[in-house]
């Protein structure tokens, strides 16, 4: 029998990738966004670049090989625009908290999971990104505010940690907690807030191919302000569903809450799948924002990854699926 491999629709060729002698060439780049005038004095005071700040001990994992089968039809948003605009809210509601992040310990950093497993157990960081093989995946990640950027992640497959837990047959959701330190994050002294960031995912949507545990980005280790040093990614789920910098993992049957439902449940919901024919309670998420262009463009279903993803939601009847 002849296997035959249908490329999904949201790949692209090869030739297309930005090449990865450009990728890791920093002035090359900032010249092809338009950003030749800065200085290289100037980017090393950029936050998480060029600083050298402590040496990481996982530093001689990067660059990862990259999996040509996640590719993108846009370029890379480079690193000195993404690094100065991140939602990180344990350190403030504005964008522009990299600096603030900076403040973020991640040495030492473990790791629970508990819950429906065989055996809880408790991990060092250093130790997990060292058990499972890491790879390079190009994402794009669309918030739910209606802006848009795309990002060569470093980790590994969701799926993965999941064998590593070996959750128990009641196990039906994954919920995942991050930091609670207020002396080192100082949004967390913002008592409105129902801290810690909670989120969850179901066991089906954990091990889709999709799912990934990024632990670095732009071929190196996680900057602190990108959420050092592990977080998920669900490129198909608006921004706020791949939570940050993650202490805690817990394999349960109830559904969990997550930190914007608590908040907000009227306009923020469990499922989170982007879709741009349903509105957020205050805008429309037709279109996007592109983050290093200011262009606009149409929001695409599941954020162009619906051939992986639709299948997960077939089944579920009245439900908010897409908030």
């Amino acid at each position: 029998m002849v296997s035959i491999h249908q490329r999904p629709a949201w790949t692209i060729a090869e030739a297309q990738a930005t090449p990865e002698d450009v990728f890791f060439n920093r002035r090359t780049l900032l010249k092809s966004f338009g950003f030749g005038a800065l200085s290289a004095a100037a980017i090393s005071t950029l936050p998480g670049i060029g600083r050298g700040a402590e040496p990481d001990p996982t530093a001689d994992l990067y660059p990862a090989t990259r999996n040509t089968l996640y590719k993108l039809e846009r370029d890379i948003t480079p690193e000195e625009i993404n690094s100065r605009y991140n939602n990180f809210y344990e350190f403030g509601s504005h964008k522009e908290i990299s600096q603030e992040a900076q403040s973020l310990i991640v040495r030492p950093w473990d790791i629970s999971i508990d819950g429906l497993v065989e055996k809880p157990f408790t991990i060092a960081f250093d130790d997990l990104v060292r058990r499972i093989p890491l790879e390079e995946r190009l994402y794009r990640h669309r918030c739910v505010e209606a802006w848009s950027m795309t990002v060569p992640w470093s980790g590994f497959p969701l799926a993965a940690l999941v064998d590593l837990a070996k959750p128990l047959s009641g196990a039906k959701y994954i919920r995942f907690e991050t930091f609670n330190d207020p002396d080192m994050a100082s949004g967390l002294k913002q008592v409105w807030y129902p801290w810690p960031y909670v989120e969850g995912v179901t066991m089906a949507e954990a091990r889709n191919d999709l799912a990934f545990m990024v632990t670095g980005a732009y071929g190196k280790p996680l900057a602190k302000q990108f959420g050092a040093p592990i977080r998920l990614a669900l490129p198909w789920k608006y921004g706020f569903k791949s939570i940050k910098s993650i202490r805690k993992i817990t394999f349960t049957d109830e559904r969990p809450t997550s930190f914007w439902e608590q908040i907000a449940p009227n306009e923020y919901g469990f499922w989170a799948n982007v879709n741009p024919g349903v509105p957020h309670a205050r805008w429309s998420q037709k279109q996007e924002r592109v983050l290093e262009t200011g262009l606009y463009i149409q929001t695409r279903m599941f954020n162009g990854y619906g051939e992986q993803v639709a299948d997960l939601y077939k089944d579920i009847k009245d439900e908010r699926l897409y908030t």
